[in-house]
């Protein structure tokens, strides 16, 4: 299939022509007509890199009107991700002037005030909206389309009862589109509550990505993520547990001569906006990131994931390697494990219903 016949006008599809895009995924063949032409609530299974950010956009674009105020409202879990989907959107709006306001925390309040008087489509994370709505200067009864993307991280952050609040301020009679990597019953019963009968969608697990784990004893881990970074063509993201921990590795690495940046929540935020745009540039190679502010990081040519620490559990697996892969390309992800850690990993293997070979180095 290709996007002619999905039923879009001729300027998003000289936008999506303009962006590179030949054909839809798995997940925009679904979720597309689906969002179009009927009037459901969908709950969409798909990882990053599945082309999801696309498949709400696009039919988004297609149906706001750009006379009519706020008729979209799109949470995510971080800054980053916002940032991502704003411009996402913007990128694929083509000719239609639609507004976008971009709302979340670590900016000026008062520009964003100006922009949501403006706005058709607000991106923006619970804290920051919360703000708004509280403040008078967001009202969200005009809204049609509410969509809560990548759901579970938002579980794990502990932002549910934002989610239910501004769930809650919004137009009743509005449609809801979630979009989640896993399914947790939390997830679920959050769908139950407030979607009523909707279309579940799962995208397919992407197969272009090799994972492998390396067994190594706890004072030669540092030494082994060094020989798999000497390898010219890696570009890609070093996971860590804490912020200490990538600010720690990072300046081990510039020690021992690679050029390696880390991404954490200490940051202000126009550091993480300039490293993030170095390091799509490829002036940054490396770069070293939690769970946390790896969202938003949308790169389709990172060719390597390493956990240099094992996530917490499974969703936390998939949202990592979902980093690499992406738009057809092959990808890896790499796990550094201690002996004590081989059960783990295998409890995620088992959960994710996925191979993960042993891979040895010298």
């Amino acid at each position: 299939m290709n996007f002619n016949e999905l039923n879009l006008s001729d300027n998003i599809l000289n936008a999506i022509k303009n962006k590179g895009f030949e054909k839809p995924t798995d997940i925009q063949i679904e979720v597309i007509p689906l969002f179009l032409n009927d009037e459901c609530n969908i709950v969409a299974q798909a990882r990053t890199g599945s082309g999801k950010t696309a498949s709400f956009a696009i039919p988004l674009i297609e149906l706001v009107n750009e006379d009519s105020g706020i008729e979209a409202i799109i949470l995510t879990p971080t800054r980053e991700l916002a940032i991502q989907v704003a411009d996402e959107i913007e990128s694929l709006k083509g000719n239609k002037n639609l507004k976008i306001a971009k709302i979340y925390g670590g900016k000026a309040i008062y520009p964003q005030i100006k922009a949501l008087k403006k706005a058709n489509i607000v991106v923006g994370t619970p804290g920051r909206i919360l703000d708004h709505i509280n403040r008078g200067t967001l009202n969200l009864k005009s809204v049609k389309y509410f969509i809560l993307d990548e759901a579970d991280e938002m579980l794990n952050m502990g932002f549910v009862d934002d989610v239910e609040r501004i769930l809650n301020a919004c137009n009743k009679e509005k449609r809801i589109l979630l979009f989640s990597a896993t399914m947790p019953k939390e997830i679920l019963n959050l769908a139950k509550k407030y979607m009523g009968d909707y279309s579940f969608i799962k995208a397919k697990i992407n197969a272009n990505i090799e994972q492998s784990y390396v067994e190594v004893n706890e004072c030669d881990r540092f030494k082994t993520l060094c020989k798999i970074l000497k390898d010219k063509e890696f570009y890609g993201l070093v996971f860590c547990k804490t912020k200490r921990d990538t600010k720690e590795l990072a300046n081990m690495l510039r020690d021992v001569g690679f050029k390696a940046e880390a991404i954490h929540g200490d940051l202000k935020q126009p550091r993480r906006e300039k490293i993030i745009r170095l390091f799509k540039q490829k002036r940054i190679k490396i770069l070293i990131a939690t769970d946390v502010m790896s969202r938003g990081i949308d790169v389709n040519d990172l060719n390597c994931v390493i956990n240099y620490h094992l996530p917490q559990n499974p969703e936390s697996y998939m949202h990592r390697i979902g980093r690499t892969g992406r738009a057809g390309k092959r990808g890896r992800a790499i796990s550094l494990i201690n002996r004590r850690e081989y059960r783990k990993l295998k409890y995620i293997e088992r959960m994710t219903k996925l191979k993960i070979r042993r891979l040895k180095i010298k």
